[in-house]
């Protein structure tokens, strides 16, 4: 026995050596990769489309003003303004998007550093006696282009959120332009009219409403039905919402469309929450802003990484959820998808922008055998909308969770349920945990021989009857 646990010590060090060996070598290929990418879009982009789009890889700044967004910058942190005929408003961004160490960068920096010390070093002195002198103090910048871009909303110019050319055009895609509401796609089911309660569901990261559509509304039990209204929304950006180009996905984006597509016009006024992954950071969001409203929260795999104290907590989540490693597969697909904006959107450009064609071939292999909600709901997005929603929720908004938590714990007297499947492999069951440390009343259900996807999907009778249960009890 202690010969086989040796060997088994040793194979698992070799494939962890191994791994990382040729993690190594493919990402530093990647690197390469987008940044020659970087430049080939820019000129597909003024040739397609008449307009040179900068990127992160280039300029924050620019990526973010050419979106018509403010950028208000201080020491350390990333801020933008919003504008509207009505409106002025001031939200954080995610320092992902544009501080995303590669190869590249890092052999970049090495090459300059010298030059820099170098530099520093004569400034510091000049600094020192500004300091002494009282000539400096901190500084709150706001980018030069403000006057023109207050000038051009007062005036009622408008932004035209139409699709780019490496988007779908498609009418399934594209039906939120022709509509005078900007609001999110809901489907409603249950009763009616006499409703007693409400629940909202809210999925996670590329995915759409048909999670929860095609799996637990058709399990629910006649009791539900008949005392419940059940709300699934496509988020902005997903499924049959609004994609637009000139948005950043910002939390305070996403909170703002569920209100103005779910509550305010079905007049919820108390309601149950059921989220899953990314749709977790929203739910607790939503459940602070409206503490008084939410009877019970139930997450599904919340990505849930606390920091330790110093460390940056966008950063963290960046590494743990995409640790740039080629197995297992769904961290590298992860890592893809977080690190690479250029590779990322030409994964969009083969697969979402020519979604008809793979589910039409996915239909001809299994012979229409299998139900392809999933594959449905991981096409119909745009690169914009993901890039942006994974890095300022999932990653952006992992400095607040540690407060959304302890508001939940101290303030509102909802029912917490947690649910993570053991074979998660994306977001581990680790993080459900530490969400129970934070709030000691949550009750974590872990499922033995799923993964982040059939936690759900394939236990959807299941599910249904824990939900419901939940639900009785919170009503209780």
């Amino acid at each position: 026995m202690a010969v086989m646990g040796k060997t088994r010590s040793v194979l698992r060090l070799a494939g962890r050596v191994i791994n990382e060996a040729v993690s190594f070598i493919i990402f530093s290929i990647l690197d390469l990769l987008d940044f020659l990418l970087c430049f080939v879009y820019k000129v597909a982009d003024f040739f397609i489309e008449a307009e040179w789009k900068p990127c992160y890889c280039s300029s924050a700044k620019e990526a973010i003003t050419s979106s018509g967004k403010i950028l208000v910058s201080e020491q350390g942190e990333s801020k933008i303004v919003c504008l509207s005929s009505s409106k002025l408003q001031l939200e954080e961004i995610s320092d992902t998007l544009y501080a995303r160490p590669s190869l590249l960068s890092e052999v970049s920096k090495s090459t300059v550093k010298e030059l820099k010390r170098l530099k520093m070093e004569g400034t510091m002195i000049q600094s020192c006696e500004k300091i002494k002198k009282g000539t400096v103090r901190s500084t709150f910048t706001v980018n030069s282009t403000i006057v023109e871009m207050l000038q051009g909303r007062i005036g009622g110019q408008q932004s035209h959120p139409i699709p780019r050319w490496s988007d779908c055009d498609c009418k399934s895609c594209t039906s939120w332009t022709s509509s005078c509401k900007e609001t999110l796609f809901v489907r409603a089911d249950g009763a009616k009219d006499k409703a007693r309660e409400d629940v909202l569901f809210i999925h996670g990261f590329i995915s759409s409403s048909a999670f929860w559509t095609e799996t637990l509304f058709p399990n629910f039990s006649r009791s539900v039905k008949s005392t419940y209204r059940l709300f699934a929304v496509d988020l902005l950006g997903f499924g049959r919402s609004p994609k637009p180009t000139d948005s950043l996905y910002t939390l305070r984006e996403h909170l703002d469309m569920i209100e103005r597509s779910v509550l305010e016009p079905y007049k919820v006024k108390s309601f149950h929450i059921v989220a899953h992954s990314l749709g977790c950071i929203l739910a607790l969001a939503l459940a602070v802003k409206h503490p008084g409203s939410v009877k019970s929260l139930t997450l599904l795999a919340p990505p849930y990484f606390p920091a330790t104290k110093g460390e940056q907590a966008a950063q963290h989540v960046l590494r743990k959820v995409a640790p740039r490693r080629v197995w297992p597969v769904i961290s590298f697909g992860a890592s893809i998808a977080c690190w690479y904006e250029h590779i990322s959107r030409t994964v969009c450009l083969l697969i979402c922008k020519n979604h008809r064609l793979w589910e039409f071939l996915t239909k001809l292999v299994t012979r229409n055998r299998i139900r392809t909600f999933l594959l449905e709901g991981f096409f119909c997005h745009t690169h914009n909308a993901a890039w942006h929603t994974l890095h300022n929720i999932i990653c952006g908004a992992a400095g607040k969770l540690d407060g959304y938590l302890d508001t939940v714990r101290d303030h509102l007297k909802c029912d917490v349920n947690v649910f993570h499947g053991r074979d998660d492999e994306l977001i581990p069951v680790e993080c459900s945990y530490n969400m129970q440390s934070r709030i000691p009343r949550a009750r974590v259900k872990v499922i033995e021989n799923k993964d982040h996807i059939t936690i759900v999907v394939g236990r959807q009778k299941a599910f249904a009857r824990d939900l419901e249960e939940i639900w009785r009890k919170s009503s209780e």
